[in-house]
């Protein structure tokens, strides 16, 4: 799949135009919301395989968001549109002075490729300081904030830009896990903005995003 197509829009055909410049120019709106995934069958299929958690949280993370078209639209050149893919921008955590740097890896729909690729770039990349690792000329342009605070078991988060500029994609953040028996879960947290997304797009990737984690076998063999 072609990771970097952009299909233009039209506000006067799109369903959601008249939504969308209501909250962009008159009642410029976003909101986050934070649910409980249960990834006790994920977590269990991976460590079999010695797969690492948090780039197949990344990978299913990113198959969901690539399903829904209200997460991949962007402005390109001044034209409002959507990507065909999102790419995933997320840290990598130094452990010596405890700062993170951002590192990217194209999306594939094989997990397999995805995951070689993720654990390419931290070999290549993941000792390099700053706030991007690789290169800042190769930043694609349909990359999304997806994070971990594996450190801390949070009911909410929420991001708050500071920036005065049009940014339409998600910002995904997972939480610590939690053991209570045998279930293992862990919080999630979605910031989206509204001109773009509803509750119910928020919803549906919730219920796919844990109908993918319940069914690892179908995608990590």
């Amino acid at each position: 799949m072609e990771n970097n197509k952009f299909t233009p829009l039209d506000l006067q055909s799109w369903s959601r135009g008249e939504m969308f410049y209501y909250f962009t120019q008159m009642a410029p709106t976003g909101f986050s919301l934070t649910a409980t995934l249960d990834i006790t069958i994920l977590k269990k299929a991976l460590e079999e395989r010695q797969f690492k958690f948090f780039p197949a949280f990344v990978w299913a993370v990113n198959t969901i968001l690539n399903q829904h078209m209200e997460f991949k639209i962007a402005i390109k050149e001044e034209v409002l549109g959507y990507w065909n893919t999102l790419t995933p921008l997320y840290p990598t955590f130094h452990e010596d002075n405890k700062t993170i740097s951002q590192i990217w890896t194209p999306y594939s729909s094989v997990f397999k490729d995805f995951y070689s690729g993720y654990l390419d770039n931290e070999k290549e990349y993941g000792d390099h300081r700053g706030v991007l690792a690789q290169p800042v000329s190769s930043l694609p342009a349909n990359c999304y904030s997806v994070s971990c605070l594996p450190w801390i078991d949070f009911q909410h988060f929420s991001l708050h830009s500071y920036e005065n500029k049009p940014y339409y994609f998600p910002t995904i953040e997972g939480g610590k896990f939690t053991a209570n028996g045998d279930k293992v879960t862990m919080p999630i947290s979605i910031s989206v903005h509204h001109a773009t997304t509803d509750g119910w797009h928020v919803k549906c990737f919730l219920e796919e995003l844990q109908a993918l984690m319940n069914e690892p076998l179908t995608w990590l063999d």
